[in-house]
Order: structure tokens, then sequence, then C-alpha cells
């Protein structure tokens, strides 16, 4: 794995935040000098049994020198949430990414609703705590199975600000995020964190309610097949080096940029982290990634090379 870009850390601080989810505070290992951040970006940590898992950052990015994740220990894990859990400890050294933003907040805007779902409240908290700091119009909307298995719930009380709480078991029902969301003016910005049928209603709702400004983040891979007119096989040109590939049946792309050489970023090969989008000046892209929004799909610039592939027979990439 491409990790140039890795940095030491120290596992500095875990703690208990709600049932099956831990924050870990993360500080420079050594002469390490942790980067700065803005709100809604995450970090990879490499873990010590070989994987990597992406999480968002929680602290305000006006803490400098520390990095807080939050956890949650996945019923389906594959290894990463169930090692954080069992046998991170303090004072261990980890690996980590430098911060990447692909759930930018646009602190202009007249108004924003942030819409957390379950551990999805960590990159919102962190974003709703920016926007009250800087004086901004800002409401919250969380939702989980239950008080529980609710992180953040002191901290977000003492904001004094708006928050909706819709907990299943208290409800006893599913969020209605359409009627959650309804009634707000249409240059509001919205964001949404949480789990994919979560996100999926989130963008049909505001969709339907005819809101431009919708922003989600992903933190689980969402499955999307090839495009009917997906191409199998195609070429590859890179207009910086010159090479020619070709992409044949089977093949994945970015294994097909890595045996040529090519210096690639990447992380997940889930096509969520956002580390290996790459920029395209030629082609029709089959886009299967949960990170560009339908703007930035339909604009064809660029795209994430782990997952996605080409409707055209030909592309060409700034490599």
């Amino acid at each position: 794995m491409s990790n140039s870009s890795t940095i030491s850390a120290l596992v500095h601080t875990l703690r208990h935040e709600a049932d099956g989810i831990i924050s870990v505070e993360l500080r420079p290992w050594g002469d390490t000098v942790f980067a700065p951040f803005e709100a809604g970006a995450h970090i990879d940590l490499h873990l010590p049994n070989g994987l990597v898992r992406s999480y968002s950052l929680l602290n305000a990015p006006s803490e400098p020198g520390r990095y807080v994740v939050g956890i949650l220990r996945d019923r389906n894990s594959r290894g990463g949430s169930r090692f954080v859990h069992e046998q991170l400890r303090v004072g261990s050294e980890l690996k980590i990414s430098q911060p990447r933003n692909n759930f930018a907040l646009d602190t202009r805007a007249s108004h924003s609703v942030l819409v957390a779902g379950g551990i999805g409240i960590t990159p919102i908290y962190c974003m709703f705590r920016q926007l009250l700091a800087q004086g901004r119009s800002a409401e919250l909307i969380y939702c989980a199975r239950s008080r529980r298995e609710a992180a953040l719930l002191e901290q977000i009380s003492g904001l004094g600000a708006k928050v909706i709480y819709h907990f299943n078991d208290e409800k006893d029902a599913l969020p209605d995020l359409a009627g959650y969301l309804a009634g707000r003016p249409s240059d509001t910005h919205f964001y949404c964190c949480g789990p994919t049928p979560m996100l999926d209603a989130f963008e049909a709702a505001c969709e339907n309610l005819g809101y431009p400004h919708a922003h989600i983040e992903r933190f689980t891979a969402a499955e999307l097949p090839p495009s009917d007119d997906a191409q199998d096989r195609y070429s590859v040109e890179l207009s910086r080096s010159g090479k020619t590939l070709d992409v044949e049946p089977g093949l994945n792309l970015l294994d097909v940029l890595l045996e040529a050489g090519c210096d690639i970023e990447y992380s997940c090969r889930e096509g969520v982290c956002g580390s290996c989008e790459t920029k395209v000046l030629e082609g029709d892209i089959d886009h299967r990634d949960g990170v560009l929004t339908k703007a930035e799909r339909a604009a064809n610039g660029s795209m994430m090379v782990c997952v996605s592939g080409c409707k055209s027979r030909r592309l060409v990439l700034d490599l």
C-alpha cells in the first residue's frame, strides 16, 4: 500500500462514549507534527493487524496537536473495529494518514441542518461546533437506536443549541427524515452521516423537497454494480508519462495502474475514503464510489480508481 504520507501517532486516551462506542485520542509521536484539519475531515488508522480503516475527526479544528476519533464496534466487523475495541492500548504507536476531507462544511450558508445517525455523529458534532463557534445559524438532528447507543450526548447538550433527538426505542419508529427536514429555505445546506439506509432516505428526501445543497458522508461502501453500458475492456492513457495501458475483463483499474508503476495513494479499496481520487482528462466514467456527489459525477472530472470503471473504450488520466 502506498503510505508515503503516513505519520506516527501515540494512543493517548481511550474513553467509553456509549454502548459499543469508544473515542481514541491520538497525539504526535516523537518529532511528528499533526497537520491542521477542517471540520468533516477523516484520517486512516493503519492498524497493527494489517488493516486500514478511516474514521472521522470529532474534536475541534482549533485544537492543535491532537486528533480524536469515535469508533463503533461493528457487529459485522471484519477485524478493524474489533481490533480497536479489544486490543488497542494507551501508549501504543499507530501509523495514521494525514487528514483528508470529502465532507467539507460551507460556513457561508445562511442556515445549516446537520443530520447524524448513530456513529455518524462524529463528523457532524465537529461541524456543528464549528458553525456555532463562528456564530452561524445551525441545527442538529440526532438519530440513534437508543440513548445508550448515542455518543456525545452530554457534550451536545452543553452547547445550548437547537437539537432534535430521535431514539427509535422511545419513538417506536424509524425517523421520518422528510418530516424532519421539511419547511427549510431552499438555500439551506443539509449534511448527513450515518448508515447506508439513512443516507439513501436523506438523499431522497432532499431531492423530493427540492433542496439542492445536500451533502453526505458514507462510512461503509455502497454496493454499486457496473452500469449496463460499462466496458469490460478499455485502454487507459497516462497523459504525463505517455503510457497506454489495457484494462482487461476482470481486472481492477487501480491494480493495473499500480502494476505499471504509478504512484497512487490508496487505502480502503471500497470507494469511500477518497484517497485514490484521480483527475480524468477524457473518457466516460462509470462511477461506483461513495464519495463524489451527483454534480461531481456529472462533471466527469475525477474518479476513484479503486472501484470505478469506464463506459467508453478510452480513458485519459492525469498521471
